[in-house]
């Protein structure tokens, strides 16, 4: 796991050290361990390195001596390394460690940009082809999109930049960009950016799934590789293996409900075996339940240490706590529970942080409590923790989701189903904004709008609206909205997250499984019922997070932090959203808390403050900040 940078640009002077220095200054959070970069004429390639797999080897930017010219850096875990070096290694391939990173070059020397298909992992890669003759910059993302990589273009000298994180590729002195205008829009509409677009004009994010083609000059081109199929026979080579007695490791594609704990059984053990010490993160729902339980099981029969498992609270007496699920959790699985207390003092201070490592608006207060959470999980001493995101995308466990399925003939159920992703319903944005910024909204349309249009097509086309939304739910939310957030979170304090759910076995079961199991979360529930406690399995679904309409409330932690975010003033210069509305909206909260009315003062504050940390990075005086 690492953070990686680079620049590629044909026929220029070698890149200036100091810059890159800063680029990397920027999100060495995330690879305090080593850093390297090497440059020439016209290119650089860097990584903070992380040390998870074979501590001792792995340097980047690999290279291999039998391989002049190929360079790559990896950001992630590649968990078929050990089954790619022996193929490699097979076809004369020489390798200095054991490094899963290491066997990148020898890779894209047998298959060239086609190289990421053949990977099995959560990973960013970027591999720099400087042979006479095939010049290129080639940039990958595995299939969910776990490991995002952020790219700017300038088309006026052809150079392409990138990143693991924006406020690191701001950093760079050619990356000129503007906030958009629709940005605030598209915090209340979906909470943050779903499309491969961010909300600074320029810079982009490689979509899941996705390899980037640079040439000399070019701009990057862009395409969908096809899924990697998962294979039943990695299970002979999962690492450290224990015989035990359960049930032969099932095809993912089985599409039976009952194979689901069994391929979900084998990417947890495969994922908690690391060369750095793993805990796994427990809310307290079904899904880091199961996680948690399998893990657990793992290590026991792999005769290792007991499970460590975390969970966060904030002190007080606050609704929605889940503290005692979690701790059931942990009684059942026989873990090392840890119950992280963070003071509701501190939740400003944190608000500022998440917004600075996210780079962009993420408008879910979930964000606040996973920076704290794995904060907590380093200052314990672990490197990796495993983690239930994914659960609810695949195996439909949005109330969202179950509501479109079962709308009414000649019901709006896609509409319905884009407001309940917004921070904001629709009515509500449009009776907020100025009467010029409604007028822009209503004429270049509307995030949600683009949401709507996706599921109708889809559904207009033949597909059936279950595969519709789990389709979309995973190719633009769960990466946007989930894995950016949990990736950016964790590495903020070098930590790895890694997640069972999405590794591509499971993703592959998901989708096999007759629609009936992937509704209401059918499937893990049966999966569960032997592994976790009665009380979780027949709780209501709640999020993690934090229980932010009282926290918004008459004396609350975050009330003077959002009045002042949400001043008259400030919202009359930004002259996008009325301040008389938000005024009597954080009243009419201050009298009865409200969640929807809450989330919304939330989303506003949220987009303010990002202008604010916007504005203190690289962006070109008379660059507005939307």
């Amino acid at each position: 796991m690492c953070r990686i940078l680079g620049i590629f640009a044909a026929g220029a002077d070698r890149p200036d050290p100091a810059e890159l220095a800063a680029v990397s200054a920027r999100q060495r959070h995330g690879g305090p361990d080593e850093h390297h970069v090497l440059s020439g004429r016209g290119w650089a390639l860097g990584c903070d390195r992380l040390a998870v797999t074979d501590p001792c080897g792995g340097h980047q930017p690999y290279r291999l001596p039998h391989l002049p010219g190929i360079l790559a850096v990896l950001n992630g875990e590649i968990y078929n390394h050990a089954e790619l070096r022996r193929t490699l290694a097979a076809r004369g391939h020489r390798f200095p460690d054991r490094c899963d990173g290491t066997v990148l070059p020898a890779l894209y020397a047998e298959y060239g940009a086609g190289f990421a298909e053949h990977l099995d992992g959560m990973f960013a890669v970027a591999v720099l082809d400087l042979r006479p003759g095939s010049t290129q910059l080639v940039l990958a993302v595995d299939d969910m999109g776990m490991k995002p990589v952020h790219l700017h273009h300038d088309p006026r000298d052809g150079s392409t930049r990138f990143a693991s994180e924006i406020p690191a590729l701001l950093a760079f002195e050619g990356v000129r960009v503007a906030p958009r205008e629709d940005a605030l829009d598209t915090v209340l509409a979906t909470r943050t950016s779903f499309s491969a677009h961010t909300v600074l004009d320029g810079i982009g994010v490689l979509p899941p799934g996705a390899t980037a083609l640079v040439r000399p000059g070019a701009a990057p081109v862009v395409r969908r590789r096809a899924p990697h199929a998962p294979h039943a026979s990695h299970a002979l080579h999962a690492p450290h293996a224990p015989h035990a007695p359960h049930a032969p490791y099932a095809s993912p594609a089985s599409g039976r409900a009952e194979d689901t704990q069994d391929v979900l059984r084998h990417e947890v053990r495969r994922l908690a075996t690391a060369d750095a010490p793993v805990c796994a993160i427990t809310s307290g729902g079904l899904d880091s339940g199961l996680v948690t339980a399998l893990a657990a099981e793992h290590a026991r029969e792999t005769d290792a240490p007991p499970l460590h498992t975390f969970h966060l609270t904030y002190r007080g007496k606050w609704p929605g706590s889940e503290a005692a699920y979690a701790r059931a959790v942990a009684r059942r699985a026989r873990t090392v529970h840890h119950e992280v207390t963070v003071d509701p003092d501190e939740i400003p201070s944190l608000l500022t942080r998440t917004v600075r490592h996210l780079g962009q608006p993420n408008a879910d207060p979930i964000a606040l409590s996973t920076y704290a959470l794995f904060r907590a999980v380093r200052a314990n001493g672990f490197t990796v923790a495993l983690t239930g995101d994914g659960a609810d995308e695949l195996f439909g466990g949005y109330d969202r989701m179950r509501a479109a399925l079962t709308a009414p003939a000649g019901a709006d159920w896609a509409g319905a189903y884009a407001d309940a992703l917004a921070a904001a319903p629709r009515l509500l944005r449009e009776h907020l904004y100025t009467s010029s910024y409604a007028a822009f909204i209503a004429d270049q349309g509307s995030a949600a709008d683009r949401i709507e249009q996706e599921l109708r097509s889809a559904e207009a086309a033949g597909t059936d609206r279950a595969t519709a939304l789990g389709a979309f739910e995973t190719r633009w939310r769960l990466p946007a909205y989930h894995l950016r957030r949990v990736d950016h979170l964790s590495m903020a304090s070098a930590v790895e997250a890694r997640l069972p759910f999405c590794q591509p076995s499971v993703v592959a079961h998901a989708r096999a499984l007759p629609t009936t199991a992937r509704q209401g979360k059918r499937a893990l529930y049966e999966a569960g019922a032997e592994l976790l406690p009665s009380a979780v399995l027949r709780r209501p679904k709640q999020p993690f997070t934090l229980p932010l309409a009282a926290m918004l409330g008459p004396g609350g932690p975050l009330l003077d932090t959002v009045r002042e975010l949400l001043s008259p003033g400030r919202l009359v210069l930004g002259g996008k959203i009325r301040a008389d509305r938000v005024a009597r909206l954080l009243a009419r909260h201050q009298e009865r808390p409200n969640e929807q009315i809450a989330l919304t003062l939330w989303a506003l504050a949220v987009h303010e403050l990002w202008g604010d940390v916007v504005r203190g990075m690289r962006i070109p005086v008379g660059c507005a900040v939307a």
